[in-house]
Parts: structure tokens; C-alpha cells; sequence
């Protein structure tokens, strides 16, 4: 599944949500320097915003097709899982994963992170985890429940809370690897999708890029049905939730 999002590269970097500026500038704030390394880079996303920062970043990911779309937008990209990255004697200020470190080892990447961090160096793993209304939620999830019995689907309504659970593993790798003590940060914002943008950004979900095409459809109709009964539009709320720690000086 890491490596199936290749498949919509330039549909993933249209439809999936960069992350709020005041998060990028508090990783910056936070870090001795400007020189970031992006673990799972994918398109770009998260880089190009550091990069409007004012930092030099080097992203790493997987995916050839990602990649490729990543060094067209002015990404250097350089292809490998982390955990068999070649870092050839570079050192950094930051080592970040935007929506990524779910695909990693947490406890080989925590440990390659602090070999490349200079000293005072900052790790921040963030992930925009998001949650509409709940009304407009159960009925995504009944579709998704009729269409792909089989799968978990889209994990609309969980929040920020609920997503924490899953990074305990995220939080022991970090404190086997030697860091200071794990912080969360956590920034909310909004936003209001309307029906296209919604059935845009469904297929690029890792649950759903290798559906075959009739159950995808079937699926697209029936999310594009719930938002037609909520008038066409409906609010999504997100957090970015940030997991850091710093690198003993």
C-alpha cells in the first residue's frame, strides 16, 4: 500500500492538504538550522513549504512516480526507503515526515534519525488527521461499510485523540533512539469540501488506490450522494498533530 499512491501522483499533490503555516514555522522556530531532510516526501507537499520557510530540503521517498513529480515542482528527491537511505556523511537540522512515518520503522527510523541529526536537531513527524460533523461522518462510513464490507475506509471521525492511540510505537522509538522526552503539538483548522473536490481526493486514500474500478465508482456515488444530501458542501475539521523531540546538544 506505501507504494501504490504513485499511481494518482499528480491527483494526490492536487487534492491532498498542505499543513498550517503556523505549524510549519514552529518546526523552523524549533531547529537549529535550515537544513531539513523529508522522510516520505511523496509530491512534495510538506517540502515545498519548508522550502518557502527559507529551508534547503532533501526529500526521500519510495515511490519513482512520486518522486518524479516531487524534482518537476523543485524538490530534490533522492529514492530509497529511509530505513536503507544512504545519507553518504550528510547531517541535518531537522528530519521531518509529513503523513509518512506510519510506513516507517519506528524504531530503525527513530534510530536513523538521531545519526543524521546535528546536535540540538529537531525531529517532527506530523500527519493532518481529520473528522467532519458527525452526521456527515456516519453517513460516509455506512457507504463504505456497504460498498468495501472488507475494508477499514476512510478514517473519517476519529479525530486527533483517536489517532494519537495509534502512535504509541511512534513515541517508544523516539525514546529508544536517545531524544529528549516526545512532545505533541497540535494545530486545528478548517476546511469546506464541496462534492468534486471530496470525490477528487477519495481515490488517492491508500484503502481505496487498488479497488478496482467499478467498486471505487460504486463508492464514488455513494459518497457523492451523502454530500448531495448535506446541499452539496460539507466542513471537514482537521488538526495537525505533531509528534517531536529533540536531539540531546
Amino acid at each position: 500500500m506505501a507504494e501504490s499512491f504513485g499511481i494518482h501522483a499528480a491527483r494526490y499533490d492536487r487534492t491532498r492538504p498542505t499543513y498550517p503555516t503556523a505549524m510549519v514555522d514552529r518546526i523552523v522556530a524549533a531547529s537549529p538550522g535550515r537544513d531539513v531532510l523529508d522522510v516520505g516526501c511523496g509530491t512534495g507537499i510538506s517540502s515545498r513549504q519548508l522550502q518557502a520557510a527559507g529551508c534547503r530540503v532533501l526529500g526521500v521517498d519510495v515511490d519513482e512516480r512520486m518522486t518524479e513529480f516531487a524534482r518537476q515542482s523543485g524538490v530534490d528527491v533522492e529514492v530509497s526507503t529511509f530505513e536503507d537511505w544512504d545519507p553518504a556523511g550528510r547531517t541535518f537540522d531537522a528530519v521531518v515526515a509529513g503523513q509518512a512515518w506510519h510506513w516507517v520503522d519506528p524504531v530503525a527510523g527513530a534510530a536513523k534519525a538521531a545519526r543524521v541529526l546535528r546536535p540540538g536537531g529537531r525531529l517532527a513527524l506530523f500527519w493532518n488527521v481529520f473528522g467532519p460533523p458527525a452526521e456527515v461522518a456516519e453517513a460516509f462510513n455506512a457507504v463504505s461499510r456497504r460498498v468495501t464490507p472488507d475494508l477499514p475506509g476512510l478514517p473519517v471521525g476519529a479525530g486527533a485523540d483517536g489517532y494519537s492511540r495509534l502512535l504509541g510505537g511512534t513515541t517508544d522509538g523516539i525514546r529508544a533512539a536517545g531524544f529528549h522526552e516526545p512532545d505533541e503539538w497540535r494545530f486545528p483548522w478548517q476546511h469546506t469540501y464541496t462534492r468534486d473536490e471530496w470525490l477528487d481526493f477519495v481515490p488517492t486514500a491508500g484503502t481505496h488506490t487498488r479497488l478496482p474500478p467499478d467498486t471505487l465508482q460504486a463508492l464514488l456515488d455513494g459518497f457523492g450522494a451523502v454530500i448531495d444530501g448535506f446541499g452539496g458542501s460539507f466542513m471537514m475539521l482537521y488538526t495537525a498533530l505533531v509528534v517531536t523531540a529533540r536531539q540531546p546538544d
